[in-house]
């Protein structure tokens, strides 16, 4: 392997995608949170932390998938010969060192946030991904996480900690109707899912009744005057959407899930456009 296939094997590690929306879900719980002009140190840290850990996950996942992967998925670094395990493990142990440098610089609640996540990241392939209903919800918790996070990181919880609940709920309510839809695959790959364990229709049911709790939470933010009418004519849309989502997911598991994720950006806009509306006074 020359020197660039082998730089870009350990670029793949990372799934540079997957950081920088990761990245991305930490500045918006940081905006969120109303503190992205008065912590900008504070911000720039949490974003960067949460690069590298997601990263640093990546890589780790990779790292313990390696035999699975020679078989499912060839082209990836490690089974293409790009990288070799140690070099992917000890790559995943730097990313971990610099999120944790990083992490160090925020306040006590971000830094232990900062703490679980990097243990659940190293836990998840090896202790969680095989389990029905817990992989899922691990996978949803990291999510929602990333906006709490950020939010911590400025040291104001606030409206961050509904969006918290809301996206990682429905990142669990997706995760279970993929499962949903992957089922015939994980029986032959011998998969324990949750509807494999449970069934089909009790799965979907479980991940709907998740959902609506999430959904009747949504209004907080405005309920107890964090943000005003313009939050709640943005969210009332993305709630609807979801809850058709899971509705739709009894008939049609792949429409349910793919359109899932347009009310769970919808929903992220309603936060965003809230705490815009009360940074700019109600010009926005």
């Amino acid at each position: 392997m020359t020197a660039g296939e082998t730089l870009r094997g350990v670029l793949e590690l990372t799934r540079p995608v997957n950081v920088i929306a990761a990245s991305v879900l930490t500045f918006i719980g940081a905006f969120v949170a109303g503190g992205v002009t008065n912590h900008p140190v504070e911000v720039t840290a949490a974003v960067a932390a949460t690069g590298l850990a997601v990263g640093g996950g990546n890589a780790i996942n990779d790292y313990f998938d390696r035999e699975i992967d020679r078989i499912n998925q060839p082209e990836r670094a490690i089974p293409r010969g790009a990288v070799s395990p140690r070099g992917a493990l000890a790559f995943s142990v730097v990313l971990f060192g610099a999120a944790v440098v990083l992490a160090l610089l925020l306040p006590w609640l971000a830094i232990a946030i900062a703490a679980i996540n990097l243990v659940a990241l190293v836990a998840y392939t090896e202790l969680f991904k095989g389990l029905p209903g817990l992989g899922n919800a691990l996978v949803a918790y990291l999510v929602g996480s990333t906006f709490l996070f950020g939010a911590a990181a400025v040291g104001e919880i606030g409206p961050a900690a509904v969006l918290f609940l809301l996206a990682g709920v429905a990142t669990l309510t997706r995760e279970i109707i993929k499962d949903v839809e992957d089922v015939a695959g994980d029986r032959e790959e011998g998969l324990n899912t949750l509807p494999i364990a449970i069934g089909e229709r009790p799965a979907l049911w479980v991940a709907t009744a998740l959902l609506v709790a999430a959904v009747l939470a949504s209004p907080l933010p405005y309920v107890l005057d964090e943000f005003g009418a313009v939050y709640l004519a943005a969210v009332v849309p993305a709630n609807a959407i979801m809850l058709y989502a899971a509705y739709e997911s009894f008939g049609n598991p792949a429409a349910g899930q793919s359109r899932l994720k347009y009310g769970m950006f919808l929903a992220a806009v309603a936060f965003i456009l809230g705490r815009a509306v009360e940074v700019t006074g109600g010009i926005v």
